[in-house]
């Protein structure tokens, strides 16, 4: 007993090491791990004693290639670092947990070569499905993922060219409700900082469509793309605010918290007063907004919700065993705190 306990320290035990102590096939062996099938319970006892004499324990890589589940879902952000994907995998994680799943998460920080290393990592740890959130570079390699049934689900990221199960806010309307709470405060001259992402393109369609209702026309000068990051917002608020080819102006739609963050912070350290000289709104209510002083306006995901419901359409996937090509689109949430004022106190008609 205690050699059989020294020898599997030694070397790792394999189903083919206890199928060939027991004398029995491989095929009996699995169906004693997995408790299916039919045998004699003699046999079914003698297999289970030398697994504890060999102190064997059932690999889940193993149990993927006998064509088990491994109850793993691969989790791919674009940036982790962001509090709205730090947000969201926490619930994500919370949610898979309580429906006995694990999760790998895997952040890319929006580049395509991590994201096929990534990738290639989760296949080969046998993950049953993904959750792949927001930005993507690499629509081939999802592509390829979807062609040989590997359920795939998108959260964040209504992409047309990927005919998956889809979890999403209305980006368009949170766009458009962004821009409109400048109008109905007086504004005239707002600038957006939008992302290079699908969801930022819907946001800035809505920002386009603000400006018509309210009957005014767009200054391509005040549209500025770039990657949602605080230092990219101080960036390119000092870009909008150092030209003098422009009037400056006096709001700003950041198209997420983070750019945001960096445009407030690039305010004060100019001197100017929030929401006295320059009004702002974010997007996704992250735990950010409320961290800023005046706190921060901002359109809100709901998040948890959508991470919970991501989870459950990509189990509803893996147990129906295809895709079931699902859209949730949720309703997005303008809240309003410090960061925006009326502009000389004018007001407008809201009902537009």
């Amino acid at each position: 007993m205690e050699n059989s306990k020294s020898e599997a320290k030694s070397m790792k035990v394999t189903i083919y090491d206890i199928a060939k102590k027991a004398g029995v096939s491989i095929a009996t062996v699995s169906k004693v791990i997995n408790n299916t099938g039919s045998m004699r319970e003699s046999t079914r006892q003698r297999v289970l004693e030398i697994m504890q004499q060999l102190n064997y324990q059932p690999s889940v890589m193993a149990s993927a290639l006998m064509g088990k589940k491994t109850e793993t879902i691969g989790l791919l952000v674009p940036d982790i670092s962001n509090p709205l994907f730090s947000e969201m995998a926490r619930t994500i994680e919370d949610r898979a947990h309580e429906q006995g799943m694990n999760v790998i998460m895997c952040s890319t920080d929006d580049n395509p070569e991590k994201e096929k290393k990534y990738v290639e990592l989760l296949q080969r740890k046998q993950v049953d499905g993904f959750i792949v959130g927001a930005s993507f570079h690499d629509k081939n390699l999802l592509q390829e993922l979807i062609k040989n049934n590997i359920p795939l689900v998108m959260l964040t990221q209504d992409e047309p060219s990927l005919d998956v199960s889809k979890v999403t806010v209305d980006d368009f309307k949170g766009g458009y409700e962004a821009t409109a709470h400048h109008f109905f405060n007086g504004h005239q001259n707002i600038a957006i900082i939008a992302e290079y992402a699908y969801s930022s393109n819907l946001r800035m369609n809505g920002y386009r469509a603000a400006h018509e209702v309210y009957g005014s026309v767009v200054k391509e000068e005040y549209i500025y793309r770039t990657t949602g990051s605080i230092l990219n917002g101080k960036k390119y608020f000092e870009k909008l605010f150092s030209r003098r080819d422009v009037e400056p102006p006096t709001a700003i739609f950041a198209c997420n918290d983070q750019l945001a963050i960096g445009a407030i912070q690039a305010a004060k350290e100019k001197g100017l007063q929030i929401p006295k000289d320059v009004s702002i709104v974010g997007f996704d209510n992250t735990i950010l907004a409320t961290t800023t002083v005046p706190g921060l306006t901002t359109v809100a995901q709901p998040i948890k919700i959508m991470g919970e419901k991501i989870v459950d359409v990509l189990i509803k996937e893996i147990k129906a065993g295809k895709s079931l090509k699902e859209r949730f689109l949720y309703n997005p949430e303008l809240i309003v705190r410090g960061t925006t004022a009326v502009f000389n106190d004018v007001t407008v008609d809201m009902e537009r």
